[in-house]
C-alpha cells in the first residue's frame, strides 16, 4: 500500500529535506523512524526539497509498505519517536500511483521579515535594521505575475528542463511587527523564493527601481537579481493535490 504523510518541521537543525551524505536531513530522520516502527525498510519521497534551515508549515511525503497498522496509532507513535522539531499531522492511504512530488498542483511559501528587533523571533524571521518602502515592494511583486521564465532567480548549475513557473499570487502583508511575503506557484526553482525576496528587498531599500525588475527577469541572469536572503525566514506554507488522490476503501 502507498501512504501519504502530512507533516511540519522547524528546519534549523537540518541540512534541508533531502538526504545528504554527510549531514542530517528531515528525510533521513523520518525514514529511520518509519523503518524502526514498521520493522520494514522504508524510503520516502517528499513533495519538494527545502534548503538547509528552511522550515515547513506543511509538507507531504509518500512511502510504500506491506505492513498492516492503524493509521492513528502510527501517527501517535511517530510523534512520540520523532524529535520535537518534526510533527506528523496526518497519514492516509492513496492510490498506488499517487506521487507526493509529481501530483502536487501548487505550492506556496511565506517569507518573514522582522521590522523591529525581537528577542523571540531572531531564528524564525529575517531582521532588517533599515526601513523598507513596502509600497514599492508591493508594486514590484505584481510584476512577477507577468512572466513565466524565472531563470534569473534560479540557483546556478541546476539540472532542470525548464525555468518556467506559473506564479498565481505574490503579495505582502504586515502582521504586527513583521512583513510577510506570500508567493504561490505550480512549481519553484532552487533558491527561487530567496532570490526573489532579495530582489524585492533591494527595491524596498531604493537600490533598484520598481521597473528594473522587468529587466532583471528578462536578463535570465542570476547575477542581475538580488542576493539570496537567509533561509531561517522562509516557510513552505502549503502543498495542494487533486481531491481524488486519497484511496477510497
Amino acid at each position: 500500500m502507498r501512504y501519504f504523510l502530512e507533516l511540519s518541521y522547524n528546519g534549523k537543525k537540518y541540512h534541508g529535506w533531502q538526504n545528504q551524505p554527510n549531514a542530517i536531513s528531515v528525510q533521513e530522520v523520518l525514514e529511520k523512524a518509519l523503518s524502526r516502527l514498521l520493522s520494514d525498510d522504508i524510503a520516502i519521497v517528499g513533495a519538494g526539497r527545502t534548503d538547509a534551515g528552511v522550515h515547513a508549515l506543511q509538507m507531504f511525503a509518500h512511502f510504500d509498505t506491506g505492513k498492516d497498522f492503524l493509521e492513528k496509532d502510527l501517527i501517535y507513535k511517530l510523534n512520540s519517536f520523532l524529535p520535537k522539531d518534526i510533527a506528523i499531522h496526518d497519514l492516509f492511504k492513496v492510490n498506488s500511483t499517487a506521487h507526493a512530488r509529481f501530483d502536487a498542483t501548487s505550492r506556496s511559501y511565506i517569507y518573514r521579515i522582522a521590522l523591529k528587533k525581537n528577542a523571540f523571533n531572531s531564528e524564525m524571521a529575517y531582521y532588517l535594521k533599515t526601513p523598507l518602502d513596502v509600497d514599492k515592494m508591493k508594486q514590484a511583486a505584481t510584476i512577477l505575475l507577468e512572466y513565466k521564465d524565472f531563470q534569473c532567480f534560479s540557483k546556478s548549475n541546476t539540472d532542470v528542463k525548464t525555468y518556467n513557473c506559473a506564479i498565481e499570487a505574490a503579495n505582502f502583508t504586515i502582521k504586527e511587527d513583521e512583513l510577510h511575503f506570500y508567493i504561490k506557484a505550480d512549481r519553484f526553482l532552487r533558491n527561487m523564493v530567496r532570490a526573489i525576496m532579495g530582489t524585492l528587498i533591494n527595491v524596498g531599500l531604493g537600490k533598484i527601481a520598481v521597473h528594473d525588475v522587468h529587466a532583471i527577469i528578462r536578463s535570465k541572469n542570476r547575477s542581475e537579481a538580488g542576493y539570496s536572503v537567509p533561509a531561517h525566514g522562509l516557510y513552505l506554507k502549503e502543498v495542494t493535490y487533486p481531491e481524488n488522490i486519497k484511496k477510497l476503501d
